[in-house]
């Protein structure tokens, strides 16, 4: 069935684009977007991650160009919305989120009745205001997206058309993504059953609670848990990469590693650390997993010949989450573990150290995914292209959101419409800084924030009702809030942030 879908894409590409693609690859580069999923920056050893490490992405960051200041969202869905939008999600009128977990069901004859639903209250670009798989298309690329697809919670068969994806492999439901034994699977118009998997919930388990005998018995109980889904997206982001080696391609591999914990055996590296428990093992396994299989991508690439033709971008969607809940090490509600205090990541911040977080992975910034403190929104992002970007580290604030702009001048397609977001083709190629005046913006289910170029970043939060200022150049960690010893800075950043609120904060909070 792959290669029936591939080759009917191979003959319509032909037909509506044939100059572009009898350049073949080596006219114009491919793109392949490694997508991770709560991925904190912390994790990666070329950040300081002392536990375990990650030599295959390492070996991007040492080689390619990656950025000190890059924010992603505050959780997936937005952020996921962002990238493929190149608009910021305080801006409600571009997109709608929709519920999880419809999909969950044992009988998938009724699906088409909950995508019918799902697109009858959808809110679609207008035609002229591309997605990101658009403006490849509009270059006479293959897109393809496998893994965690499409925008918001839940997405459909048909949106993922709409939005430009010649090839589609995986879930459309955010929910069912964490489970990693999925009953089925969408492959563009079909859904793939999967019969070894009998577990309706996919094996997702109890992704936030306290580990204890049951929840750790349950999640090694391997009964109806036959396949996983990080090696099936593997499998098929390869056949991709081969099948269309001769043919520019852009590739979205959105893996849903390293979280929740999930995998079906130890990585070796960890297996006999004496500093870890088992959960902790389990989740570095999952890293480790992730980090193997951008190894296989990369030497994918050199065996085919199309290293130095690839532009590789390694992201994040959102920053550092816990998974790996335990009773007098880290738990929920996150608290000092010295003190007893709960965090309120107002008074009291969120900080790994206090929280007994031993893997770090929003690199000692405050808060956690949800939240719109650094560690909640600050994600890895890596540029790499053998022979074609120097090795540098890039000091502007940037997003998520600045992908679509940045391939649609990468690729030399004009947007007819203007996007939040902005192009870093020349900080990628030229070393070249953005404006001092630069701001992005990100909601969260604290508030809204905006994060200027020039170090400052204002925040609301929702609970207190107050705003917070800090200068984040100076003090990433966000300890001192300087509100009132630099007032007029702050009254500027509120008018600023309300208006990208759409003139009321409150559309900046994720109910």
């Amino acid at each position: 069935m792959y290669k029936k879908v591939i080759l009917y894409i191979s003959f319509i590409l032909t037909v509506q684009a044939a100059d572009a693609v009898e350049t073949g690859a080596k006219g114009r580069p491919n793109v392949i977007f490694i997508y991770a999923n709560d991925l904190g920056k912390g994790l990666l050893s070329a950040y300081g991650q002392k536990h375990f490490t990650t030599p295959h992405l390492d070996a991007l960051v040492h080689n390619g160009v990656s950025f000190d200041y890059a924010f992603g969202g505050s959780v997936s869905a937005n952020a996921r919305a962002s990238l493929l939008t190149g608009y910021h999600d305080c801006n409600k009128q571009k997109w709608r989120i929709s519920r999880g977990g419809v999909y969950m069901r044992e009988d998938t004859m009724d699906i088409h009745e909950q995508e019918d639903f799902i697109n009858g209250n959808s809110i679609l670009l207008p035609e002229n205001d591309l997605y990101l798989p658009q403006v490849f298309e509009k270059a006479g690329y293959v897109t393809a997206q496998i893994g965690m697809l499409g925008i918001g919670n839940t997405s459909t068969r048909n949106q993922m058309f709409q939005h430009g994806w010649n090839y589609f492999y995986g879930y459309l439901d955010h929910t069912r993504s964490q489970g990693y034994y999925p009953t089925f699977l969408f492959e563009n118009d079909r859904i793939e059953i999967l019969e070894d998997n009998t577990r309706i919930d996919c094996g997702r388990g109890y992704v936030y609670e306290t580990e204890n005998e049951a929840i750790y018995s349950d999640r090694w109980n391997m009964e109806g848990k036959k396949v996983y889904s990080p090696d099936l997206f593997i499998g098929k982001t390869l056949e991709f990469m081969r099948e269309f080696r001769d043919k520019p391609f852009f590739l979205i591999y959105s893996t849903p590693l390293p979280a929740p914990v999930s995998i079906p055996a130890i990585h070796p590296e960890v297996a006999n650390s004496g500093e870890l428990t088992q959960i902790e093992k389990e989740f570095a396994s999952m890293v480790k997993l992730l980090d193997d299989h951008v190894g296989v991508i990369m030497s994918e690439l050199r065996t085919l010949g199309l290293e130095e033709n690839t532009l590789v971008v390694i992201a994040s969607d959102n920053g550092h989450d816990i998974c790996y809940l335990q009773e007098n090490r880290i738990d929920r509600p996150f608290r000092n573990m010295k003190t007893g205090e709960t965090f309120d990541n107002s008074y009291a911040k969120y900080y790994s150290d206090k929280a007994g977080d031993i893997f770090n992975g929003n690199m000692g910034m405050a808060g956690l995914k949800r939240s719109n403190l650094n560690g909640g929104i600050h994600i890895p992002l890596i540029f790499y292209r053998k022979d074609g970007l120097k090795n540098r580290v890039c000091r502007d604030v940037v997003s998520g959101y600045d992908i679509l702009p940045t391939m649609a001048d990468f690729l030399g397609v004009k947007l007819e419409t203007k996007k939040d977001g902005v192009s870093l083709l020349p900080a990628l190629t030229k070393g070249r800084r953005l404006p001092e005046n630069r701001f992005v913006t990100v909601s969260s289910y604290e508030g809204p924030a905006i994060i200027v170029n020039n170090g400052w970043k204002l925040r609301y939060f929702t609970p207190s009702k107050k705003y917070e200022l800090y200068d984040i150049r100076k003090d990433p960690e966000e300890k001192y809030d300087v509100i009132l010893r630099f007032p007029r800075i702050a009254e500027d950043l509120k008018k600023l942030l309300t208006e990208q609120c759409g003139g009321n904060i409150e559309n900046g909070i994720i109910f």
